[in-house]
């Protein structure tokens, strides 16, 4: 996290002359002299430098966020996140003071608040590669598998070789099916939505035969479901059994005639006689 740190403050720094607010050019070479402290390690000269800027009336969201950088790397969270809110308070759209204030609610286990944070940052931050590790952090630790199979797999779109997130993007989908599996029966056991859940998990990894169990399950506790004969004709058309996947194209029109998807797939699937 250090580097995400030192790679964030010089970030800030970037921007200070344009969001520098309230902070007088004597103020202003003081708080410059704070973050060079803080970028060489000296913690503690710099804390004395910007809370001396503060006392001076220096009151800038850079000057609280770099304060909360040095109490972070100082482990001292519950200070840290005070200066991010405050940072926050004086600039709402501050996504990086929002990432940071996400790590440390995390660091004391406070996951939910973490998660709105977060959530925050990503908004503001969509390409932070760090924002939307934490956040899969931080939704892993509430169990929203959900929400981590979409974090890395926005990854992925950011980095598509890096081998690492294919991997967390695989493990991601196992605890989303582990999870749906074992809470299938405390939710209801004839759940036609969560056996779709179920069968969706299994597509996206490519393992087509547990899929179609399951789309074929949540088939026979709701007929009338949408979406589900087109996904088995999804199915079908990749395994190349071209019969089988006009059928179930029919079946889905049946219930949606209007259906665009539906309307497409079948179009595809004549295309392939």
């Amino acid at each position: 996290m250090k580097k995400i740190l030192t790679i964030i403050l010089i970030c800030c720094w970037l921007t200070t002359v344009t969001t520098s607010q309230i902070i007088s050019p004597q103020m202003e070479k003081l708080f410059a002299s704070g973050v060079q402290l803080l970028k060489d390690g000296k913690l503690d000269e710099a804390e004395k430098t910007f809370l001396q800027v503060l006392r001076q009336g220096g009151k800038s969201p850079l000057l609280h966020h770099n304060l909360g950088i040095v109490y972070q790397q100082q482990k001292a969270h519950d200070k840290a996140i005070l200066q991010f809110r405050e940072a926050i308070r004086l600039q709402p759209n501050f996504g990086e003071a929002r990432l940071l204030l996400g790590y440390s609610l995390l660091s004391l286990a406070k996951s939910a608040e973490a998660v709105k944070e977060l959530e925050r940052a990503i908004t503001l931050l969509p390409k932070q590669v760090q924002a939307r590790l934490q956040l899969a952090k931080a939704y892993e630790r509430t169990e929203n598998w959900f929400g981590v199979v979409d974090q890395y797999r926005a990854l992925r779109e950011i980095d598509p070789k890096n081998g690492e997130y294919a991997y967390q993007l695989g493990k991601a989908y196992d605890k989303l099916s582990e999870w749906s599996s074992s809470n299938i029966v405390h939710v209801n056991s004839g759940s036609a939505r969560l056996y779709q859940t179920l069968g969706q998990n299994y597509l996206l990894q490519g393992k087509y035969e547990l899929a179609m169990v399951e789309y074929q399950r949540a088939i026979n506790a709701d007929p009338k479901l949408p979406e589900l004969h087109l996904a088995l004709a999804l199915i079908f058309l990749e395994q190349k059994k071209i019969v089988e996947a006009q059928q179930e194209i029919e079946l889905e029109l049946k219930l949606v005639p209007e259906s665009k998807m539906a309307l497409a797939m079948k179009q595809k699937i004549e295309a392939t006689k």
